[in-house]
């Protein structure tokens, strides 16, 4: 008997964790990709609930968060418009999807292609590019977001940050 409780012992410990990661991973189902969205607009943001597409964080906050709607539905989620931006110049479906962005200044989403965007913002990833619905001076528009995404002309980028900022 002495030789059979370490065993018996060791066996319901090791059951009881399997089965509370179980139940833990079930509660707590994290998403990626979203399907079923046919009319194609902004999935409401459970915080901490979706995972970004481009870099596997975790959508923290709602006011850099983005969104990418296939035409059959699939949506993708991000934490930062740069994580987008990347993402979308490989997706063969870009050109198809609807980008949806949620901006600072109204603090609704609206079409990423009809919005402006700072380059020094405070951004989850620090790409530094803040969404907003209204122009305003010194913001740049969808498609040279893209263009500094694609060329590292970010505030990742030492330079760029001390040409934007004044310091590294």
């Amino acid at each position: 008997m002495k030789k059979i409780a370490p065993v018996i012992v060791t066996f319901l410990l090791v059951a009881v964790i399997a089965i509370i990661t179980i139940s833990l991973g079930k509660k707590q189902k994290v998403l990626t990709i979203y399907e079923g969205n046919l009319d194609r607009q902004p999935v409401p943001i459970i915080l901490g609930h979706y995972q970004d597409t481009q870099c596997a964080m975790f959508v923290e906050q709602i006011k850099d968060a983005a969104q990418a709607v296939a035409p059959d539905g699939r949506t993708w989620f991000f934490d930062d418009v740069g994580c987008l931006m990347l993402w979308q110049e490989t997706n063969k479906l870009r050109a198809e999807m609807v980008l949806w962005v949620y901006t600072r200044d109204t603090e609704e989403w609206v079409d990423a292609r009809t919005a402006w965007y700072s380059r020094t913002d405070d951004t989850p990833m620090e790409y530094g590019f803040g969404a907003y619905q209204n122009r305003q001076d010194g913001l740049i528009d969808y498609h040279e977001v893209s263009l500094r995404m694609l060329r590292g002309d970010n505030l990742t980028n030492p330079y760029t940050r001390k040409e934007l900022l004044g310091h590294d």
